[in-house]
């Protein structure tokens, strides 16, 4: 357990900081989640839409630290190849 006053602290940091990037994971995971959605269901013009939707917010985790740079790429890489699939 932290027992200096700056461990102290430190410790509370780092809760609140764990609360928003837990924030921030679960709502990059909801619109990677409409993107399979779309994807599974065969509608094309709403993969393309839904996917358009989800790269800035998956790009936004990269910039904040919770993916990194290549994780978050890969995911749009492989997203957009299987939209792109679909007749």
């Amino acid at each position: 357990m932290a027992n200096s006053p700056q461990a102290k602290k430190r410790a509370r940091q780092i809760e609140r900081r764990t609360a928003v990037n837990k924030a921030r994971k679960s709502r990059i995971r909801t619109y990677l989640r409409a993107v399979e959605e779309a994807i599974a269901s065969g509608d094309k013009a709403a993969a393309t839409a839904s996917l358009r939707a989800a790269q800035p917010e998956l790009m936004r985790g990269v910039t904040k630290g919770i993916f990194h740079k290549n994780t978050a790429s890969r995911k749009v890489s492989r997203l957009a190849s299987r939209v792109k699939a679909l007749s």
